[in-house]
């Protein structure tokens, strides 16, 4: 049975930046359109609220699989965006599509207002996010492309090649065994960090949230891995708790 194995915070309503993605991911694949199907980038696609820049220009077509990939492991919000908009009725029932998903799965304090996470209006808590992450796990295509390490696509029609990286380094550590990943940042959010990763021969959902200062998502996650493995804080953590991160982890088969 899956059980907390530490909490903090973990029924902070907090917004979730581009964890998001991994509800994007579930509803572009739940409604099961072909994969292969070109789908490109729109005026609609661009971000006039963080006003983010991105390499996939408008028209820059590409397969819906590689939207996935890369909405996935380096966060693109124009190819997430894109999902939404090539949804059977486009983003707005979209959006509903992962609100009713986000219920389904019993996240009650989660509440989706785009499809990208730049909105601060998608919030959820983390122990919602834990069940989000369980469920994203579910789903080879989103095993497989949120922990991809680096990516290359041919952005059509031009055929130029675009070279993108996860946004999650510790994907291409070895030290690290991790099923499925997602780093969120927008400034409401602070930087947060979600995984499903086997540690000591167990699986744990890790979600952090809100990670700031010195103490960041990838130093949090280094040392809530140490304490599960050891039974120890990380020597530099034990005086200096990172008093603004908000961390609930849970652990099951």
């Amino acid at each position: 049975a899956n059980r907390p194995v530490y909490a903090k915070g973990a029924n902070d309503v907090t917004p979730i930046a581009s964890l998001t993605k991994l509800m994007t991911a579930i509803v572009t694949l739940d409604a099961g359109l072909a994969l292969d199907e070109a789908i490109a980038i729109d005026v609609d696609d661009l971000d006039f609220v963080k006003g983010t820049n991105s390499r996939l220009r408008m028209g820059a077509e590409l397969p819906r699989r590689e939207m996935l990939r890369l909405a996935l492991m380096s966060s693109e919000n124009r190819a997430a965006s894109s999902l939404a908009r090539n949804y059977p009725g486009g983003t707005s029932a979209f959006v509903v599509a992962m609100n009713a998903k986000a219920e389904a799965l019993g996240m009650t304090r989660t509440r989706f207002a785009d499809p990208t996470g730049l909105s601060p209006r998608n919030v959820s808590t983390a122990n919602d996010l834990a069940r989000l992450v369980a469920a994203a796990a579910r789903y080879p295509q989103i095993r497989e492309f949120s922990t991809t390490g680096s990516h290359y696509v041919e952005v059509q029609p031009t055929g130029q090649w675009l070279g993108f990286n996860n946004t999650n380094n510790l994907v291409k550590n070895a030290q690290w065994d991790i099923t499925v990943s997602k780093t969120g940042y927008i400034r409401e959010a602070g930087k947060c960090l979600v995984m499903l990763a086997t540690i000591a021969s167990k699986p744990f959902v890790i979600v952090l949230l809100d990670s700031a200062g010195k103490y960041t998502r990838l130093g949090d996650a280094q040392r809530v891995r140490h304490w599960l493995e050891t039974g120890q804080p990380l020597p530099m953590v034990a005086s200096k708790p990172a008093a603004k991160s908000r961390k609930a982890k849970s652990a099951g088969n």
